[in-house]
This record gives structure tokens, sequence and C-alpha cells, in this order.
């Protein structure tokens, strides 16, 4: 060994320390994963950094039809427009502390209107069905 080897050699007994320590931090670590593993998914989203939810949803969307897919688990959100799947995914299962199965999202164009002869437009806005897990419900409008 050289001179400089020795120097910056270390210890075996600090050497043996942080084996042992890297060892009890991943039987900690595998501990941590069988836990989440059995709680249901809203307590996982929490311990994540907080989801703003309030910038991805806009509000329920409410109409004949939306209301009628309410019967299949279904349920309709109007959304910003630079939300995607994912992220609506995990703002209502934050917020409702539901299961979320499925998201489909679609675009509303916007679209023409004349009033007394002035042409102007309705605003397009993004639309997301949200399908639940069976046996998961959403208290849209209270009773």
């Amino acid at each position: 060994m050289s001179f400089l080897q020795n120097l910056f050699k270390k210890p075996k007994k600090v050497q043996e320390k942080k084996k042992k320590e890297e060892k009890k931090i991943k039987k900690v670590e595998t501990k941590k994963e069988k836990v989440e593993e059995t709680k249901p998914a809203v307590s996982r989203l929490k311990k994540h950094k907080k989801i703003e939810a309030y910038r991805i949803l806009k509000e329920p969307h409410i109409s004949e039809k939306a209301t009628s897919l309410n019967e299949q688990d279904k349920y309709a959100f109007k959304v910003y427009p630079k939300a995607n799947k994912s992220e609506v995914k995990k703002a209502i299962e934050f917020l409702y502390g539901v299961r979320v199965k499925k998201v489909n999202i679609i675009n509303i164009p916007r679209k023409k209107k004349a009033f007394r002869g002035i042409e102007g437009s309705k605003s397009g806005y993004k639309k997301a069905i949200v399908t639940l897990e069976k046996g998961d419900k959403i208290e849209i409008l209270p009773h």
C-alpha cells in the first residue's frame, strides 16, 4: 500500500458500523413498504407532498347525463385545461377519499352564439369523467 492509501483508508470499525446501519435502514424500508401495501390508497397519498387539488379540479359537472352516470359509479368534473389524467386521479382520491379505477378526459370546444345580431361564443372547457371502484361513492350534492 502506498502512503496516501494509508492516510485515506478508514478503520475497520467505522466500515462495520456503516454496514450495520445500512442493513437496519434496508430492514426499516422493507417494513414500511409492507405496511403501505396493506393500507388503502388514501393514506398513502397523504404521506406524499400535498396535492393542490384546487389547481386541478374546478367543480363537479352537474347535468342530466352526468347524474345518470352516477348509477354506474361515474362522476363528471370540470377541470383546468392543463390537468392530465394522473393529476385528476390523485386529486379525487385526496379530496374525496375514494379509489379511482379510471379517468376519461374530454375537451369541450367553444360554441358560437348570436345575441341581438352580435356574435359571441360560449367558452369551452375540459371535462373529466371519473370511474370509481365498486362500493365507493361521492356525495356531490348534499341531501
